[in-house]
């Protein structure tokens, strides 16, 4: 086991570097068989029992011994890894991602909500907008002229292919699987966004005849005529379908694009760089109403308020709505979170900037050539297209009406004193998630958190287990009277250990889960028999977690946001600053199906167990390390 000390993963912005730096990057590495299987025994020592146990490690000898499967699928895997870029990345999206089938929103997409603005009329809402997009696009500039800071982690540079892959991108539905298309990689890529208002569509060319991105004023003028016009027709919530289930979804992509209109529309939808959501009012909250807005830039609200104001397959969507709730609601399957975090905060430093360039009110000035009005994007509606809308519409209320958030903030403190008393952040916030739901349900849990990739080329992010036999036995023992402070403390200090050295593991590009979920794909696309391992009752507690973690740090106080998968799992985001933490934990609302998730209790269970942890850590003497 790796000695030293392992930091949490965090990148740092450094200025001047580019994405040329992205050619020097080295290829993912290939575990050894071995090494990951001895890993995978060490995992489920904690997760198993002991007959259990016994039986995995007899498959794994099998599947391990010479001129056997598992050295055959090796040799494939080293092969593919010699003439690939990256071995992992194109099946990890494809089957975590595009194959899935369950619906976008919520169960895959990412939101970020921004600090709530206060918009004092329509026209304040607008130029919001307006100045919003013109960051976007700001943005966008950098990245295709790559000029965007390199991200670094560790002193080394970062893969930065995930940026050019937010904008100009969108998930296309299929029967059965969906396929992902970059439209700024083809021979005229796209000079404009999509705008919805109202439930209505508007094409809006962004670009000026000489190449230059449209003004903030430009765009004001056309944001404020889109407005207008939104409110001269009454249309069907056509972007609601993309909530749908995605077997049905894909089934009424087909017909509705049939029609030569609707596919006109749909392909100007999808081939735009991103969907602006100008989004009406929410009725007002008295209570959670922070977790209210989190959940607008999540889900919409329902049928009644914003769902339909959507296209959840667009690689990003900015939301601007009347209320100052604003954010991004992002495509998983395009990036991953702390890419679509990290431009939001380029977003936002622009618009600060501007704002400290033109420290007087800026005066509305008429374009300087005519611009093309906006283009309205019209369907016609069959009478089966229509149900597939209401029917979206009552599963979507229904998903609103399931999902329970709660955000909070953890005041007390921050990494500086976790750092003070020589503990990894991230490993410390780890072990009292799971001190936290030990004391709710009085059993350990399986937790995971994703461990960026990002060292590598097209790398993406491993999913390592949190849950170990050393933090198995610290929750055990925190409460156990019997235990002494000291006692306590090293068990503590063992669990952080353990999981440092887990994410260091996979950080270096030795994941055993990732390798294993490859070459278990490789089995099932060469349809050989499945090796015993495989189907082996162990496997499923790879992906047989109780909470899913991820830490995505923002700059500016933006709040991310990912939903749960299924029912009975705890989906928790949060940000360790300097002297607080930013908790946001979301769930299914307790039902017959699932009984026992309650964010609300994880939230102040979690608080407590931070509260005594570093009370054990005042209270206790520690031994040199």
């Amino acid at each position: 086991m790796v000695k030293h000390f392992v930091k949490p993963v965090s990148a740092t912005l450094v200025a001047g570097r580019n994405l040329t730096q992205q050619k020097g990057l080295p290829s993912l590495p290939v575990p050894h068989l071995q090494q990951t299987c001895e890993l995978y025994l060490s995992f489920l020592e904690s997760l198993v029992e002991v007959d259990e146990l016994k039986r995995t490690k007899e498959l794994l000898e099998d599947f391990q011994k010479a001129g056997g499967v598992g050295e055959r699928l090796q040799r494939r895997l080293e092969k593919k890894a010699r003439n690939t870029e990256s071995w992992l990345t194109d099946v990890y999206i494809k089957n975590i991602y595009l194959e899935q089938r369950k619906p976008v929103v919520v169960q895959s997409n990412v939101g970020v909500l921004f600090p709530r603005m206060n918009f004092r009329d329509k026209q304040g809402h607008i130029r919001y907008a307006a100045e919003f997009l013109a960051a976007v696009l700001h943005v966008k500039t950098m990245i295709d002229n790559e000029t965007l800071p390199a991200d670094y982690m560790r002193g080394k540079p970062l893969c930065m292919k995930q940026y050019e892959q937010v904008m100009s991108s969108c998930r296309i539905p299929g029967l059965k699987t969906d396929s992902l298309v970059f439209y700024a990689k083809s021979s005229n890529p796209p000079k404009h966004i999509t705008v919805v208002c109202n439930n209505q569509f508007f094409v809006l060319d962004v670009y000026n005849s000489d190449g230059t991105s449209l003004t903030m004023d430009q765009l004001y003028v056309q944001l404020e005529w889109i407005c207008n016009s939104s409110l001269q027709t009454n249309m069907e919530p056509v972007g609601i379908l993309t909530t749908l289930h995605r077997d049905i979804w894909s089934k009424t992509y087909i017909n509705l694009i049939k029609d030569k209109t609707n596919k006109e529309s749909v392909s100007a939808i999808q081939s735009s760089i991103c969907t602006v959501c100008l989004d009406g009012a929410m009725p007002p909250v008295s209570q959670m109403c922070h977790s209210s807005a989190i959940l607008k830039i999540l889900h919409g609200g329902g049928s009644q308020w914003n769902s339909g104001n959507r296209w959840f397959d667009k690689g990003m969507q900015v939301i601007i709505g009347e209320d100052g709730i604003c954010g991004t609601n992002l495509s998983h399957a395009a990036a991953d979170g702390s890419i679509g975090m990290a431009m939001c905060d380029y977003f936002v430093a622009h618009m600060k900037q501007e704002k400290n360039r033109k420290k007087h009110p800026q005066i509305m000035q008429s374009p300087m050539e005519p611009l093309p009005l906006p283009q309205r994007l019209h369907f016609n509606i069959t009478p089966e297209v229509k149900k597939d809308i209401e029917e979206a519409k009552q599963h979507m209320d229904i998903l609103v009406q399931d999902v329970d958030l709660r955000a909070a903030v953890f005041d007390h403190f921050g990494k500086n004193v976790i750092k003070a008393h020589k503990m990894s952040p991230d490993a410390f916030l780890q072990m009292a998630i799971q001190l936290a739901y030990y004391r709710m349900y009085q059993q350990c849990c399986s937790a995971m958190e994703p461990v960026s990739l990002r060292l590598f080329r097209l790398g993406r992010v491993a999913a390592i287990g949190s849950t170990s036999s050393a933090s198995v036995a610290f929750v055990k023992a925190f409460d156990d009277p019997k235990k002494q402070n000291s006692e306590k403390l090293d068990l503590l200090e063992k669990a952080i250990k353990a999981h440092s050295w887990c994410t260091n593991m996979a950080i270096s590009g030795q994941s055993m889960e990732g390798h294993l979920f490859f070459l278990n794909m490789q089995a099932v696309e060469e349809k050989i028999s499945m090796p015993g391992i495989f189907t082996d009752t162990s496997m499923d507690k790879i992906n047989d977690y109780e909470i899913s973690t991820s830490q995505i740090k923002s700059k500016i106080g933006c709040q991310p946001c990912i939903g749960p998968e299924d029912p009975g799992i705890y989906d928790m985001c949060y940000s360790i600053m300097n002297d607080h933490i930013n908790l946001t934990v979301c769930t299914y609302e307790a039902s017959d199906t699932c009984k026992k998730t309650n964010a609300p209790h994880l939230i102040r269970a979690l608080e407590d167990a931070l509260l005594d942890m570093r009370t054990l850590l005042e209270q206790t003497p520690r031994t040199t390390l």
